[in-house]
């Protein structure tokens, strides 16, 4: 897929989603998960360095971000971004997934009957790295530009139609 058609992925499912600036990794989770019709669980666990900062695992009912617990926020939204993009991305590895062996201890549920898909990467060499790691950059480009620059919605209902009529513009790029 092409950086323009992932762009334009990303903020269809931004605006879809109401999603405003400024940017919360929770609530866009949350609400994926809605509209995925399944909970986004997210799981910050010590995971093995050198090794993945992080790794989504698909279940029968729910999907879970595993990602690196001892890093900064701005890096964990980052890796769990990441990991959105690969199902924004609607990748879908081969064959039958099981578990990686880090994660048995934080989710022993998680057993090779119940995973459907993983995806378990280290370095962007594929396409499909290449493609979280843009969706991720897009997201995160947006977040850098419009938290800042745009003001934050009124809980008034006055004070939102005085921001309408001034053309306080709320949304994605």
């Amino acid at each position: 897929m092409k950086e323009r058609e992932l762009r334009k992925r990303c903020r269809k499912m931004l605006n879809k989603l109401d999603i405003e600036p400024p940017l919360d990794v929770g609530v866009l989770c949350e609400r994926l998960g809605d509209q995925r019709g399944r909970p986004i669980r997210l799981m910050p666990y010590p995971l093995e360095v050198p090794g993945p900062f992080g790794c989504w695992i698909a279940t029968s009912t729910a999907d879970y971000i595993f990602f690196q617990q001892e890093t900064t926020k701005s890096h964990q939204d980052h890796i769990i971004l990441h990991e959105l993009g690969h199902m924004l991305a609607d990748h879908h590895p081969g064959g039958d997934a099981e578990p990686a062996d880090f994660l048995r201890g934080p989710a022993p549920d998680l057993d090779g009957d119940a995973v459907h898909r993983a995806l378990r990467r280290t370095s962007y060499d594929e396409a499909h790295e290449w493609e979280a790691e843009t969706v991720a950059t897009i997201i995160l480009e947006w977040a850098s530009v419009l938290n800042y620059t745009i003001p934050r919605r009124a809980d008034d209902d006055d004070v939102r139609r005085v921001q309408g009529a001034l053309g306080d513009h709320q949304g994605w790029l």
